[in-house]
Parts: structure tokens; C-alpha cells; sequence
């Protein structure tokens, strides 16, 4: 029998996966001897283009003080998405995979680097400077980093990533399904409450 896969579809500039970040961790410390947590990169605005404006900074702002009130997960909001921020999250998702083509080891702390980088320290991870900078700051050799990171190949695995996403009909981020052999049962789709998710598991895994 295969073993069981969890995939998590995320993005590391959603807000929402950034509040579910410390469940994720559990879940993959508490149950890595039983199934395999696979990380999806689920594509939130990739090439995304238009600066957002002010009405659209003010939205997503309110938005990440529910998610920080409802968390508790830091925020930066003093100085976050400045006049002239394009919200592209097809770069960020690409370091992850630039990451995993090295090290598969290193996929979640880096997807965890970029989004402490970007909510809670208010780094611009749309940027080829911070994003190497943030996987040299794991250990990750820089050079090779940057070389994976503007590759075709990574364009194109990251590609492939957002279209799992879009084919297994995920709408939002964070969403969890777990893979039993050729069942697929939703788990969470959204940021729910760790122990909800953890019985849902539970209950999947003692059939």
C-alpha cells in the first residue's frame, strides 16, 4: 500500500497560510512517521502586473489584521506594500521550487522564511536579491540558487504546480487533501482550527 500523502496547497503570500503556518509545522512534526505532508504551490496572483492602489493596500491590510486577530501570527503593517508594489506571487512561489531542485529538505523552512520575510519583517519577496538572500540565510548555496530560480525549468515546474492546483479544484488557500492510495478526501479549506484538522486526519487513517 502506498503511503498516505497529505498535499497542501498554499501560497507563501497568502495571508492565510502565513495564520495557518504554526499548525502546518505540528501537523508535519506529529504525523511524519504515518504520512507524507507535500507542499503545493497553489498560485495565488501569479504575474500579476498592476501596482495596487490605495483602496487595494487598505483592503488587503484589513484583511491581514483578521487573519492576525484570529492567528496571532506577527504582522508588520507600518510601511507594508508600499506605493508602487506589484502583488506577484509567481516569484516567491519559484524560490520554493529553485530551493527544492537543490535541497528537497529545505522546501517548507524556506516557504516559512519567505513569509515571516514578507508579514512580519515587511521584505519585498517579489525581488531576485531577497529571495536568494533568504535561501542563503538556510544554507542554501546562493549562486545556484539564483541560476535555479531564472531558469526556464523552474518557470516551468512552477507552472506545473499552480496547474495541480487548479486540476485537483482548489479555490483558496490554505487547503488540505489527503490521498489514500486513489481516494482523495478534503480535509480543511481554509485556515482552521489544528485540532478540527487533526481529527479529520485521525479519522481518515483509522479506516
Amino acid at each position: 500500500m502506498t503511503p498516505p500523502i497529505l498535499w497542501y496547497f498554499a501560497d507563501p503570500m497568502c495571508s492565510w497560510c502565513w495564520g495557518f503556518s504554526p499548525s502546518i509545522e505540528t501537523l508535519r512534526n506529529d504525523y511524519r512517521p504515518r504520512l507524507r505532508i507535500a507542499l503545493v504551490l497553489g498560485g495565488l496572483r501569479p504575474g500579476e502586473t498592476t501596482p495596487l492602489d490605495a483602496s487595494a493596500r487598505d483592503g488587503i491590510l484589513q484583511h491581514w489584521q483578521v487573519v492576525q486577530a484570529r492567528t496571532g501570527q506577527p504582522f508588520r503593517f507600518d510601511g507594508a506594500l508600499p506605493a508602487g508594489f506589484v502583488y506577484d506571487t509567481e516569484p516567491a512561489c519559484r524560490a520554493v521550487i529553485a530551493a527544492g531542485a537543490l535541497d528537497a529538505a529545505s522546501v517548507f523552512p524556506l516557504f516559512n522564511a519567505i513569509q515571516s520575510a514578507f508579514y512580519a519583517e515587511g521584505r519585498d519577496i517579489t525581488q531576485a536579491a531577497c529571495l536568494t538572500a533568504l535561501a542563503g540565510e538556510l544554507g542554501l548555496d546562493t549562486a545556484r540558487f539564483a541560476g535555479i530560480w531564472a531558469s526556464g525549468t523552474a518557470r516551468d515546474r512552477t507552472q506545473a504546480h499552480f496547474r495541480q492546483a487548479r486540476a485537483a479544484g482548489v479555490r483558496g488557500f490554505p487547503t488540505l487533501i489527503l490521498q489514500q492510495d486513489e481516494r482523495l478526501t478534503p480535509i480543511a479549506a481554509g485556515c482552521d482550527r489544528l485540532d478540527t484538522v487533526r481529527t479529520r486526519i485521525d479519522a481518515c487513517l483509522a479506516t
